[in-house]
């Protein structure tokens, strides 16, 4: 985040507080928006200017590969007199980012570093999975998804990011190179742009293969799908025209997919120059309407999704709400980290008594292994919150509900812990059940080496720790280990028949035992054990 003063300089976030305007800058591959807010409790913010200038910046990207020079003299000029608005009403936070045009182009880093020396704004070009999360973060602010299942989808010029979430949370976010100007450069037949079948025809080929290849395992079929995006907008305003609509917010707009069939059609038989007089249709999205219309069809067509939702906010929205949420204070102690993951996991319906028991029987058998086996202390933290995220993938359903809570934990967000931490819990919640880690998952292999001896050491302590109460009755109230001769005995200690749990335990030994290279036996105290239950007859 940027504060403004007599130019833009690195801020503290705590400057935005409520009262206090910010600003933010999205540099699209189709065009460059400005928004200008002022911070209001909530927290919110109040919009208090926009401007939009289609810059297209990715003309001519997908051919050859780089930032056309004319584009980069139009949209340096743009942050120039975007700067000047934002000087103008004095804000506090400023903060500019790129999306997929120039994180791919060969130049993308040659105009950040113009942008910082000519005009003074420094530029931050965001991850695929970045711009899912803040268009994620804008959906859920303004519809109620907190109880359903949803597809997302982001529209740009260059790409299409498409999310998947449950209950309120982030299963997936698939990036695409699905651009509306992207694929009007590549199948739009010269100057005539879609305005003959064949054109149109070899587009849909062209994103029904990449959707086919993305999406064959969809986590589940959406109930609806919900849009951000020009394209989205444009549809939405096309429709409200035609229907004596005209004037009214796009947000919410109901559209089916006949709708969005029709509206294709229709344009797809007209010249450019005719669209451009095309009722709710602006004049300089006429040329790349279809593209991005066909993108909509085809992708309802393969999430089999008849209603589609416009949001007529979304990367900007998404990055000005997390800009006032930066400015508020993280979780600081372990009581509010705590309460942080309760909440996240109370919210995919985890069986909260289960998970607590099975998250301090973890912690327990770590902290007897660290001296010993030379486990790092600091990873306590990270086997304590992994065990208790690792069901949350129940929110998608039972079955691999393992993977689903790698995704959803990946996704989370969570304050507190750095993107290499959350990597590191979603794969020992990925390991907590199932088959051990694989050279051929890339979940794991992306991890560096020393990262997955970790995950595979915290992976095999859960498992144990979790088929310590698989009766679901929290009979096992403490574990006691031994190390002698290249053998770990663990002895527990229940206030009831603990059958079930030994059996599940000795059961799950199988990773422990290859991780640590020692044989694994469990048993019970009987001596302690008689104990507990001589006191609690």
């Amino acid at each position: 985040m940027i504060e403004i003063q007599d130019d833009l300089s690195p801020s503290d976030p705590q400057e935005t507080e409520s009262g206090h305007r910010i600003a933010a800058i999205d540099i699209g591959s189709n065009s460059m928006r400005l928004v200008v807010a002022q911070v209001i409790p909530g927290p919110d913010y109040r919009i208090l200017d926009e401007e939009r200038e289609a810059t297209r910046l990715a003309r001519s990207l997908s051919v050859h590969g780089h930032l056309d020079d004319q584009a980069i003299e139009d949209s340096l000029a743009a942050l120039r007199r975007f700067k000047k608005i934002a000087l103008g009403f004095g804000v506090h936070a400023f903060r500019t980012i790129a999306t997929c045009a120039v994180r791919e182009a060969t130049n993308g880093d040659e105009f950040c570093r113009r942008a910082q020396e000519e005009v003074g704004i420094e530029i931050e070009v965001i991850s695929a999975d970045l711009e899912g999360q803040l268009a994620f973060r804008s959906v859920e602010r303004a519809f109620d998804i907190s109880d359903t299942n949803v597809a997302i989808a982001d529209i740009g010029g260059g790409s299409t990011e498409i999310l998947f979430a449950s209950g309120g949370f982030i299963e997936e976010i698939i990036p695409t190179q699905l651009g509306a100007v992207r694929m009007t450069e590549m199948y739009g037949e010269g100057d005539q742009l879609f305005s003959v079948s064949s054109g149109i025809s070899r587009l849909r080929d062209e994103i029904d293969r990449e959707l086919k290849r993305l999406l064959k395992k969809k986590p589940f079929v959406p109930h609806q799908l919900i849009g951000t995006g020009g394209t989205f907008t444009s549809l939405a305003s096309i429709l409200m025209a035609s229907k004596g609509e005209a004037g009214q917010p796009e947000w919410g707009y109901r559209i089916t997919r006949a709708d969005v069939s029709h509206v294709l059609d229709m344009l797809s038989k007209m010249t450019v120059k005719q669209r451009r007089s095309v009722p709710g249709l602006s004049a300089d999205r006429a040329d790349i309407i279809i593209a991005g219309l066909a993108i909509i069809d085809r992708l309802m067509q393969r999430l089999q999704v008849n209603i589609l939702r416009v949001h007529d906010r979304g990367i900007r929205d998404g990055l000005l709400l997390t800009m006032i949420e930066d400015a508020e204070p993280a979780p600081q102690n372990e009581a509010d980290n705590r309460q942080v993951l309760e909440t996240f996991a109370r919210g995919c319906g985890v069986d909260m008594v289960h998970t607590r028991h099975v998250a301090n029987l973890a912690v327990e058998i770590f902290d007897q292994l660290v001296e010993p086996c030379g486990i790092a202390p600091a990873d306590r933290r990270l086997l304590y919150t992994s065990a208790m995220l690792q069901d949350c993938g129940y929110l998608i359903n039972y079955e691999k509900h393992h993977k689903h809570s790698y995704n959803l934990i990946l996704n989370s967000q969570l304050p507190g812990y750095s993107r290499s931490d959350l990597e590191i819990i979603a794969n020992v919640a990925r390991y907590h059940r199932g088959s051990n880690p694989k050279r051929k998952h890339r979940n794991f292999t992306r991890l560096s080496p020393n990262d997955q001896i970790r995950v595979k050491q915290m992976a095999a302590i859960l498992r144990i720790a979790g088929a310590l109460d698989r009766s679901h009755t929290q009979q096992v109230t403490q574990t006691t280990i031994h190390l002698e001769d290249g053998h770990l005995h663990l002895e527990i200690v229940a206030n009831g028949d603990p059958e079930v749990d030994l059996w599940a335990a000795r059961s799950r030994t199988e990773l422990f035992c290859r991780v640590f290279e020692m044989e694994v036996h469990v048993s019970l105290d009987r001596e302690r054990h008689s104990q507990v239950s001589a006191s609690n007859p």
